[in-house]
Protein backbone atom coordinates (compact mmCIF):
# COMPACT_ATOMS: atom_id res chain seq x y z
CA UNK A 1 0.00 0.00 0.00
CA UNK A 2 1.07 3.38 -0.67
CA UNK A 3 0.76 7.19 1.24
CA UNK A 4 -0.72 8.79 -1.64
CA UNK A 5 -1.13 12.48 0.07
CA UNK A 6 -1.81 16.26 -1.35
CA UNK A 7 0.97 18.25 -0.78
CA UNK A 8 -0.22 21.05 0.93
CA UNK A 9 1.71 23.85 2.47
CA UNK A 10 1.80 27.37 2.99
CA UNK A 11 4.50 27.77 0.38
CA UNK A 12 2.12 25.70 -2.14
CA UNK A 13 -0.42 28.54 -1.37
CA UNK A 14 1.74 31.49 -1.74
CA UNK A 15 2.50 30.00 -5.01
CA UNK A 16 -0.89 29.15 -5.93
CA UNK A 17 -1.92 32.96 -5.31
CA UNK A 18 0.76 33.78 -7.82
CA UNK A 19 -0.20 31.40 -9.76
CA UNK A 20 -3.34 33.40 -10.24
CA UNK A 21 -2.24 36.56 -11.96
CA UNK A 22 -0.96 34.29 -14.36
CA UNK A 23 -4.34 32.68 -14.90
CA UNK A 24 -5.27 35.72 -16.79
CA UNK A 25 -8.94 35.70 -17.63
CA UNK A 26 -10.10 33.13 -15.82
CA UNK A 27 -11.18 35.43 -12.33
CA UNK A 28 -9.99 33.38 -9.83
CA UNK A 29 -11.25 33.62 -6.45
CA UNK A 30 -11.01 32.91 -3.11
CA UNK A 31 -12.98 29.18 -2.27
CA UNK A 32 -16.07 31.19 -0.60
CA UNK A 33 -16.73 32.85 -4.20
CA UNK A 34 -19.87 31.69 -5.27
CA UNK A 35 -20.03 28.98 -8.00
CA UNK A 36 -16.15 28.49 -7.79
CA UNK A 37 -14.65 25.05 -7.43
CA UNK A 38 -11.49 23.81 -6.45
CA UNK A 39 -9.49 22.37 -9.92
CA UNK A 40 -6.23 20.61 -9.03
CA UNK A 41 -3.31 18.74 -11.23
CA UNK A 42 -4.06 15.27 -10.36
CA UNK A 43 -0.93 14.12 -8.55
CA UNK A 44 0.49 17.23 -7.48
CA UNK A 45 0.02 20.16 -4.97
CA UNK A 46 -0.95 22.81 -7.49
CA UNK A 47 -5.17 23.42 -7.03
CA UNK A 48 -6.68 26.85 -8.00
CA UNK A 49 -10.73 27.63 -7.71
CA UNK A 50 -12.17 28.34 -10.95
CA UNK A 51 -15.70 30.27 -11.12
CA UNK A 52 -18.24 28.64 -13.50
CA UNK A 53 -16.81 25.03 -13.62
CA UNK A 54 -19.68 23.38 -11.52
CA UNK A 55 -22.24 24.86 -13.91
CA UNK A 56 -20.60 23.30 -16.56
CA UNK A 57 -23.77 21.22 -17.71
CA UNK A 58 -22.69 17.63 -18.03
CA UNK A 59 -19.06 18.48 -17.00
CA UNK A 60 -19.46 15.45 -13.89
CA UNK A 61 -20.37 12.80 -16.77
CA UNK A 62 -16.86 13.39 -18.28
CA UNK A 63 -14.58 10.75 -18.03
CA UNK A 64 -12.00 11.36 -15.02
CA UNK A 65 -13.16 14.99 -14.65
CA UNK A 66 -13.44 13.79 -10.58
CA UNK A 67 -9.47 13.76 -10.64
CA UNK A 68 -8.98 16.95 -11.84
CA UNK A 69 -12.18 18.71 -10.03
CA UNK A 70 -12.87 16.44 -6.92
CA UNK A 71 -16.32 17.95 -6.12
CA UNK A 72 -17.69 16.71 -9.08
CA UNK A 73 -17.32 13.46 -7.77
CA UNK A 74 -20.66 11.10 -7.59
CA UNK A 75 -23.03 13.95 -9.56
CA UNK A 76 -23.04 12.45 -12.93
CA UNK A 77 -26.76 12.38 -14.14
CA UNK A 78 -28.04 10.12 -17.22
CA UNK A 79 -28.24 11.52 -20.48
CA UNK A 80 -25.91 14.19 -19.97
CA UNK A 81 -24.21 15.67 -23.09
CA UNK A 82 -20.89 14.75 -22.53
CA UNK A 83 -19.47 15.80 -25.53
CA UNK A 84 -21.10 19.45 -25.34
CA UNK A 85 -19.83 18.93 -21.69
CA UNK A 86 -16.47 18.94 -23.10
CA UNK A 87 -17.21 21.60 -25.96
CA UNK A 88 -17.71 23.66 -22.80
CA UNK A 89 -14.95 23.18 -20.71
CA UNK A 90 -12.52 23.83 -23.61
CA UNK A 91 -13.40 27.31 -23.81
CA UNK A 92 -13.60 28.03 -20.14
CA UNK A 93 -10.43 29.84 -19.78
CA UNK A 94 -9.84 28.96 -15.98
CA UNK A 95 -9.56 25.69 -16.92
CA UNK A 96 -7.49 26.09 -19.68
CA UNK A 97 -5.00 27.94 -17.43
CA UNK A 98 -4.72 24.96 -15.41
CA UNK A 99 -1.44 23.30 -16.20
CA UNK A 100 -2.12 20.26 -18.38
CA UNK A 101 -5.95 20.54 -18.32
CA UNK A 102 -5.68 20.99 -22.61
CA UNK A 103 -3.85 18.34 -23.01
CA UNK A 104 -6.07 16.01 -20.99
CA UNK A 105 -9.64 17.27 -22.31
CA UNK A 106 -8.57 16.93 -25.84
CA UNK A 107 -7.24 13.37 -24.85
CA UNK A 108 -10.85 12.79 -23.78
CA UNK A 109 -12.06 14.25 -26.75
CA UNK A 110 -10.26 12.21 -29.19
CA UNK A 111 -10.97 9.21 -27.11
CA UNK A 112 -14.60 9.61 -27.61
CA UNK A 113 -14.97 11.13 -30.62
CA UNK A 114 -18.25 10.10 -32.84
CA UNK A 115 -19.42 8.76 -29.59
CA UNK A 116 -23.31 9.97 -29.53
CA UNK A 117 -23.74 13.44 -27.90
CA UNK A 118 -26.11 11.62 -25.72
CA UNK A 119 -24.94 8.94 -23.13
CA UNK A 120 -25.18 7.48 -19.38
CA UNK A 121 -21.50 8.74 -18.53
CA UNK A 122 -18.46 6.89 -19.75
CA UNK A 123 -20.03 3.40 -19.48
CA UNK A 124 -22.06 4.36 -22.64
CA UNK A 125 -19.41 5.60 -24.78
CA UNK A 126 -17.89 2.71 -25.93
CA UNK A 127 -19.23 -1.09 -26.37
CA UNK A 128 -18.57 -2.76 -22.98
CA UNK A 129 -15.08 -5.60 -23.10
CA UNK A 130 -16.22 -9.05 -22.29
CA UNK A 131 -16.60 -9.99 -18.97
CA UNK A 132 -15.53 -12.89 -16.82
CA UNK A 133 -18.73 -13.86 -14.05
CA UNK A 134 -16.19 -13.07 -11.72
CA UNK A 135 -14.78 -10.01 -12.81
CA UNK A 136 -18.28 -8.72 -13.31
CA UNK A 137 -19.37 -9.33 -9.32
CA UNK A 138 -15.68 -7.62 -8.30
CA UNK A 139 -16.32 -4.88 -10.65
CA UNK A 140 -20.12 -4.31 -9.02
CA UNK A 141 -19.08 -4.42 -5.54
CA UNK A 142 -15.91 -1.80 -6.46
CA UNK A 143 -19.09 0.65 -7.92
CA UNK A 144 -20.78 0.15 -4.93
CA UNK A 145 -18.19 1.77 -2.91
CA UNK A 146 -17.80 4.86 -5.17
CA UNK A 147 -17.48 8.09 -3.33
CA UNK A 148 -16.40 6.69 0.05
CA UNK A 149 -13.26 8.49 1.52
CA UNK A 150 -9.44 7.99 1.20
CA UNK A 151 -7.81 7.40 4.74
CA UNK A 152 -4.15 5.94 4.68
CA UNK A 153 -4.03 2.67 6.16
CA UNK A 154 -7.67 1.84 6.07
CA UNK A 155 -8.97 -1.27 4.13
CA UNK A 156 -12.87 -0.39 4.03
CA UNK A 157 -15.63 -1.16 4.64
CA UNK A 158 -16.41 2.79 4.99
CA UNK A 159 -13.22 4.10 3.83
CA UNK A 160 -9.77 2.96 1.74
CA UNK A 161 -6.38 3.23 0.71
CA UNK A 162 -5.64 2.05 -2.94
CA UNK A 163 -4.55 -1.59 -1.71
CA UNK A 164 -6.97 -1.67 0.87
CA UNK A 165 -9.66 -0.96 -1.86
CA UNK A 166 -8.57 -2.94 -3.90
CA UNK A 167 -8.48 -6.38 -1.32
CA UNK A 168 -12.06 -5.16 0.59
CA UNK A 169 -13.32 -5.52 -2.71
CA UNK A 170 -11.83 -9.01 -3.93
CA UNK A 171 -12.58 -10.34 -0.10
CA UNK A 172 -16.57 -9.67 -0.38
CA UNK A 173 -16.64 -11.62 -4.18
CA UNK A 174 -14.75 -14.55 -2.14
CA UNK A 175 -11.76 -13.80 -2.96
CA UNK A 176 -8.29 -13.57 -0.91
CA UNK A 177 -5.61 -11.57 -2.48
CA UNK A 178 -2.35 -9.83 -0.56
CA UNK A 179 -3.33 -6.74 1.13
CA UNK A 180 -0.28 -4.45 -0.48
CA UNK A 181 -0.24 -2.98 -3.88
CA UNK A 182 3.31 -4.46 -3.85
CA UNK A 183 2.26 -7.89 -2.90
CA UNK A 184 -0.67 -7.51 -5.15
CA UNK A 185 1.48 -6.79 -8.06
CA UNK A 186 3.92 -9.94 -7.33
CA UNK A 187 0.95 -12.67 -6.39
CA UNK A 188 -1.36 -12.50 -9.52
CA UNK A 189 -1.18 -13.75 -12.85
CA UNK A 190 0.33 -11.02 -15.31
CA UNK A 191 -1.94 -9.95 -18.19
CA UNK A 192 -1.11 -7.52 -20.71
CA UNK A 193 -2.90 -4.13 -21.11
CA UNK A 194 -4.63 -4.93 -24.56
CA UNK A 195 -6.24 -7.81 -22.79
CA UNK A 196 -7.36 -6.34 -19.76
CA UNK A 197 -10.86 -7.60 -18.70
CA UNK A 198 -13.45 -5.71 -15.93
CA UNK A 199 -12.09 -6.64 -12.18
CA UNK A 200 -8.73 -6.94 -13.66
CA UNK A 201 -6.01 -5.22 -10.65
CA UNK A 202 -4.03 -2.81 -12.56
CA UNK A 203 -0.84 -1.49 -11.10
CA UNK A 204 0.95 2.30 -11.35
CA UNK A 205 4.59 3.39 -10.82
CA UNK A 206 7.69 1.89 -10.96
CA UNK A 207 7.50 0.78 -7.74
CA UNK A 208 4.12 -0.98 -7.92
CA UNK A 209 2.84 1.57 -5.46
CA UNK A 210 -0.63 2.03 -6.24
CA UNK A 211 -3.24 -0.11 -7.50
CA UNK A 212 -6.90 -0.24 -9.29
CA UNK A 213 -9.37 -2.14 -10.85
CA UNK A 214 -10.05 -1.96 -14.26
CA UNK A 215 -13.81 -1.09 -14.94
CA UNK A 216 -13.84 -1.31 -19.19
CA UNK A 217 -14.09 1.17 -21.32
CA UNK A 218 -10.49 2.67 -20.35
CA UNK A 219 -11.55 3.69 -17.11
CA UNK A 220 -10.58 1.83 -13.99
CA UNK A 221 -12.17 2.57 -10.10
CA UNK A 222 -9.55 3.06 -7.55
CA UNK A 223 -8.45 5.16 -3.78
CA UNK A 224 -6.49 7.77 -5.42
CA UNK A 225 -5.22 9.76 -3.00
CA UNK A 226 -6.14 11.83 0.39
CA UNK A 227 -9.46 14.29 -0.40
CA UNK A 228 -10.17 12.72 -3.27
CA UNK A 229 -13.09 9.59 -3.30
CA UNK A 230 -12.97 6.23 -4.61
CA UNK A 231 -14.09 6.23 -8.01
CA UNK A 232 -13.52 5.89 -11.52
CA UNK A 233 -10.33 7.50 -13.08
CA UNK A 234 -8.66 7.28 -16.82
CA UNK A 235 -6.61 4.05 -17.33
CA UNK A 236 -3.90 5.93 -18.63
CA UNK A 237 -3.92 8.81 -15.67
CA UNK A 238 -0.44 7.41 -13.80
CA UNK A 239 2.51 5.00 -15.22
CA UNK A 240 1.19 1.97 -15.54
CA UNK A 241 3.25 -0.57 -14.17
CA UNK A 242 1.77 -3.79 -14.89
CA UNK A 243 -1.87 -6.02 -14.77
CA UNK A 244 -2.91 -8.72 -12.50
CA UNK A 245 -5.56 -11.46 -12.04
CA UNK A 246 -6.79 -13.20 -9.59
Amino acid sequence: MAKHRRQTTSATKRGLTAASAVIAGATLVAPTAANAAEVRVPNSAFAADVPGVENIPGLANVPGIEAWVPSLAGKATPNANVNAAIQAAKANAGLNAIPGFNQWIAGVEAKYAGAPAQYRGAAQAAAPAPVQPQGQRILEIAKSKIGSPYVYGAAGPNAFDCSGFTSWVYAQAGKSIPRTSGAQAAAGQRVAISDLQPGDIVVYYSGASHVGIYAGNGQIIDALNSGTPVGYRPLNLMPIHSAVRF
